[in-house]
């Protein structure tokens, strides 16, 4: 069961949010807040296995919210659910930490689907945020570019098709790969230079090979 906490200043966002989420039997909406700071206070209390979060919001906004609670709860899965896709908002909200950023547009499966990725791992972005993710991103280097020497010449493909915002399934069917087998390449990537999932990798990509003749386009 996904144990889910809602943080949204409308009453009537939540309420159908709430409905809507636990039409899903794997899925429980454990708690409610309005604004970051309320959320920060129930996560020792309530333990959830992901937050829902809005961006807009009196005392303590989505952004900071994220940021403290990525700091203080590191292995607490935050998913961006807000109608502004402003590309500041986007990108400063992952980098800060959090696994994933859809629109209140975004369809009631689609959501559902988003949720699960997350808690699993993954990292989700609604259509056309990938762009902004990156847009404003001044991501500092994680590690220096000899380490890309650690990187075998097909893990340095997969590493271009990430940056240009290829999925596992995507990159294989280009580099005709099982979907397993990505997999795979993608988790030593990141081991190897020390990034924290795939929406990180990008951001190194395109800061190392900005002005480079490494090219992030297919």
């Amino acid at each position: 069961m996904i144990q889910i906490l809602l943080v949204d200043d409308q009453y009537i966002i939540r309420q159908g949010l709430k409905t809507m989420l636990e039409s899903n039997p794997d899925m429980r909406v454990i708690g409610e807040a309005e604004n970051g700071q309320r959320a920060i206070d129930q996560i020792p209390l309530l333990q959830p296995d992901i937050v829902l979060m809005d961006i807009r919001m009196p005392i303590m906004d989505g952004v900071a919210a994220t940021g403290a609670i990525a700091q203080l709860y590191p292995d607490l899965k935050i998913l961006i659910l807000t109608t502004f896709d402003d590309d500041e908002y986007v990108s400063k909200a992952m980098r800060l930490g959090a696994k994933g950023y859809l629109l209140k547009d975004t369809e009631p499966d689609e959501l559902a689907m988003a949720i699960r990725a997350i808690t699993r791992g993954h990292t989700q972005l609604g259509p056309g945020l990938f762009e902004k993710a990156i847009a404003n991103a001044t991501v500092p280097l994680v590690s220096p570019p000899s380490e890309l020497a650690q990187l075998t010449p097909r893990e340095l493909e997969v590493l271009k098709l990430i940056a240009a915002g290829s999925n596992n399934r995507e990159i294989a069917e280009v580099l005709f790969l099982s979907e397993n087998t990505v997999k795979n390449y993608v988790t030593n990537i990141l081991s190897r230079l020390n990034l924290r999932d795939r929406t990180q990798a990008a951001l190194f990509a395109h800061s190392l090979f900005r002005d480079s003749n490494f090219s992030t386009e297919s």
